[in-house]
């Protein structure tokens, strides 16, 4: 087995519907999601043991040893493989971390997706098995969406996922003023009870006229820096719209002009991009 590197694209929620809490306290979600042409890399090379190293502007602040999302898959794409009789040969990991954590971008989830692929591809196992899609739900709610890696409805907790036909490539702009936003904390935010309802679903997957973020108000109430941040990107000509992403901090605009140069903070992490 040679070096293989895949590319692990930051994800962005258009629109996240919350629909209520359930009675197993997850909430249920309504949501249209696209994928960025910026992301984490990460490179697996043949090696006497499983190991991670990492690189890149935003490595310092992963989780260390079996708190890292990639070595929990790891765990999950060894425990499918041993069910099948088989033995995945031990790989290093690098990852090259350009996306903020706890970010509403989806870089860990994004990353749990590449790393299930590269540990199971060689054995011969694909990422839509079901089994792979179980494990992925498992490592988190935005990991199977992240396996498919393409414009798609997300609904449930995270695992009905139905592709998006004919969407049409967006630019935009990505800006995360680098404060993290505990998605935990977001949704205890919204204060539902269990079974409690709250917003209605998406009306049109291909209409954005309607398309919300049910968790910007508890994100924002959180990090007040978030409304700045979306403040600054809806009055700045050429930004068709401005939202954030997942449970933040991270804020989209979508930009009717590939120019528009908004006043952003120099500290503030930013990344022009296309959403497809």
């Amino acid at each position: 087995m040679r070096p293989v590197t895949l590319f692990a694209p930051a994800k962005v929620n258009l629109a996240l519907h919350v629909l209520g809490r359930r009675a197993d306290g997850y909430h249920d979600l309504d949501s249209i999601v696209a994928f960025a042409a910026v992301g984490d890399r990460l490179v697996f090379t043949p090696a006497q043991a499983f190991a991670i190293t990492a690189s890149g502007p935003f490595a310092a602040a992963l989780p260390p040893g079996e708190d890292n999302i990639i070595a929990r898959a790891w765990a999950a794409a060894c425990g499918i493989a041993a069910g099948r009789g088989l033995s995945l040969a031990p790989v290093a990991v690098h990852l090259e971390k350009n996306l903020p954590v706890a970010s509403g971008i989806g870089g860990g989830s994004a990353n749990a997706a590449a790393a299930l692929k590269g540990f199971l591809g060689p054995a011969g196992i694909a990422a839509d098995d079901p089994e792979v899609a179980a494990a992925a739900l498992c490592l988190g709610a935005d990991v199977p969406v992240c396996l498919a890696g393409r414009p798609c409805r997300m609904r449930g907790v995270g695992e009905r996922i139905a592709p998006l036909e004919g969407f049409a490539p967006l630019e935009a702009l990505l800006v995360n003023p680098l404060v993290e936003v505990s998605t935990p904390a977001v949704f205890a935010g919204l204060g539902l009870a269990r079974g409690q309802s709250f917003g209605t679903p998406i009306a049109d997957p291909a209409d954005p006229r309607h398309w919300r973020n049910d968790l910007a108000a508890p994100a924002i109430a959180l990090a007040p820096v978030i409304g700045e941040v979306l403040a600054r990107l809806v009055a700045t000509p050429g930004v068709a719209r401005a939202f954030m992403s997942g449970s933040g901090a991270t804020c989209v605009a979508l930009l009717r002009d590939a120019a528009a140069a908004p006043r952003l903070e120099p500290h503030w992490w930013s990344a022009r991009t296309v959403l497809s």
